[in-house]
């Protein structure tokens, strides 16, 4: 956010949620003033008895044993006054910042810099005159013209799938190299403890998201903060999958908080007549070769411990040097990450054309104001209403996600591979699976390229129908040309491999780390082409 926005988004952020918590506890005597200081008290408390390694953890400590100490006594005033001391405290830890001058120098820079920063080069390389850069590593693909033309005319919420914690400093690199101006964007409290990445983080305008924190009033707070931001045509980036994908799949369940932002925003922009109400939403898909975190990610989704350990602290994204060593990597090899811009949509999950009109079913352009009006054609908040039309709009993210999923030929032999070992150990579940079926005798190259070939007709089917789309290695690729382009990025950063090749077989390296790469095509039927071919 524009740093002369942040003065006016702070005033308006506490008035809202002020008025709403009064408003609120004169309509419900089980929700007043003190019962709601109380429950964030017990919130907050909580946090601090569990995560005593929290930044300013002595600060807050401070904080909470003063509000304890003046609500005994407090009045109605009081009261009033100290719950607006703690949204103006949440508010401002929420808060982002923005510097145009750290904004140009780190997108100018990054693409041909970052190799050289990260020693990726070798001096015979340098002589060479190959210089890597990030533009030849991240291409940008489907709906441009409808991002571009959607941020002319209106407020946009760019949603991605969510792979890696290296995912939100390249989608702010792509939006300026498509010449779009800078997104907003909630990242986790815990990315700010590099003190580098925290130095980017909080003048390129991201605004902290402290997920150890579960209060209902700091969770209002954030989205109040998010929906000024709408108000104020800040474009915003929201990660609909609410983090990382731990098992390597597409996201299918959306987390509808933050999502609902851009409802009630709208609404919002209605009532106070602004030139530009419109607000889209553009789903967005993230596909990489390799994934920085993989490993720590698919033992954290085995452990089936993802919901209480919802914030990963001693993954490879916060160990400097195995970053540098991913990038590296990325930045010498043809390891393409591709970002998969996908159609527009309105608040309602409707489609949009390029005049920025919203579409029923049949193509026909509708009138969505029509959506929140009352009987007497006011334009009114309904929140069972709303959470109807966010629910919607969740369905349709998530239907996006997978279609614009674009199979890289890592996935594509993982996939296969894994569907294999399944067939060649049917009696085994997962979890002996994954243990035991590694240490086998692996398969003939000629099997796995058969194998390959099959999911990969299969893939080309759903692409032909609009359910899937592939990369050009996968699209132009022979089965035996895809498998040694993924053993080629598999071998180059994760040490041992995922598959490996001896002789004219192929090994699991890893059964984790193929699972893993395997779930980024699971829900598609793809395995149903191996099942045809071992029952004939």
């Amino acid at each position: 956010m524009h740093n002369e926005l942040r003065d006016a988004v702070v005033v308006e952020v506490t008035s809202r949620m002020m008025a709403a918590c009064i408003h609120q506890a004169k309509v419900d005597e089980s929700l007043q003033l003190d019962v709601l200081i109380n429950d964030t008290l017990y919130h907050e408390k909580k946090r601090l008895e569990v995560h005593k390694n929290a930044p300013n953890w002595a600060g807050d400590l401070a904080f909470w044993d003063h509000i304890k100490s003046r609500l005994v006594h407090a009045g109605e005033s009081e009261q009033r006054m100290l719950l607006e001391q703690i949204v103006q405290r949440f508010v401002h830890e929420v808060l982002g910042n923005f510097s145009p001058l750290v904004y140009e120098a780190s997108t100018k820079v990054m693409p041909t810099a970052l190799p050289l920063l990260l020693n990726a080069l070798s001096p015979k390389k340098l002589l060479s005159g190959g210089i890597p850069d990030l533009r030849n590593s991240v291409r940008i693909t489907g709906r441009l013209d409808g991002l571009r033309r959607c941020q002319e005319l209106g407020t946009v919420i760019l949603a991605p799938t969510h792979v890696s914690n290296l995912d939100s400093v390249l989608i702010g690199w792509a939006l300026y190299a498509l010449g779009l101006p800078p997104f907003t964007y909630g990242a986790g409290l815990n990315l700010f403890s590099n003190p580098v990445l925290s130095f980017f983080m909080r003048n390129l305008g991201a605004y902290r998201v402290d997920r150890t924190k579960t209060s209902p009033l700091y969770k209002d707070t954030l989205k109040t903060y998010a929906t000024v931001c709408l108000e104020h045509g800040q474009s915003q980036l929201f990660f609909p999958g609410g983090t990382r994908s731990r098992s390597g799949e597409v996201e299918r369940h959306i987390k509808l908080g933050l999502m609902s932002c851009g409802l009630r925003a709208y609404v919002n922009n209605l009532i106070a007549k602004r030139d530009q109400p419109n607000i889209y939403i553009i789903p967005c898909n993230l596909n990489f070769h390799l994934v920085l975190e993989a490993s720590t990610l698919i033992e954290d989704h085995l452990r089936l411990v993802g919901k209480s350990r919802y914030i990963i602290t001693d993954d490879e994204s916060f160990r400097p040097k195995e970053v540098m060593r991913f990038l590296s990597k990325l930045v010498q090899m043809d390891s393409e990450i591709v970002l998969n811009i996908g159609d527009p949509l309105d608040p309602f999950g409707n489609e949009v054309n390029d005049e920025g009109q919203s579409l029923d079913g049949r193509g026909r352009v509708i009138d969505i104001t029509r959506y929140v009006s009352d009987g007497d054609g006011r334009t009114v908040h309904d929140p069972q209403r709303d959470r109807v039309y966010t629910r919607q709009t969740g369905e349709a993210v998530a239907a996006a996600f997978r279609r614009h999923n674009s199979v890289v030929s890592t996935n594509l032999l993982a996939f296969a591979m894994f569907q294999m070992m399944r067939q060649a150990h049917p009696t085994l579940d997962l979890y002996r699976l994954l243990r035991t079926a590694g240490d086998g005798a692996g398969f003939m190259m000629s099997q796995v390229a058969d194998s390959v070939r099959l999911i990969g007709a299969r893939v080309k089917e759903l692409v032909t129908k609009g359910q899937l789309e592939m990369s050009d290695e996968v699209a132009r690729g022979e089965p035996t040309r895809i498998i040694q382009e993924a053993l080629r990025h598999f071998g180059s950063y994760h040490r041992g491999g995922v598959i490996s090749r001896r002789g004219d077989r192929l090994f699991p390296s890893d059964m984790n780390l193929v699972y893993y790469y395997h779930n980024r095509l699971s829900g598609y039927g793809l395995e149903s082409a191996l099942d045809r071919s071992h029952s004939s």
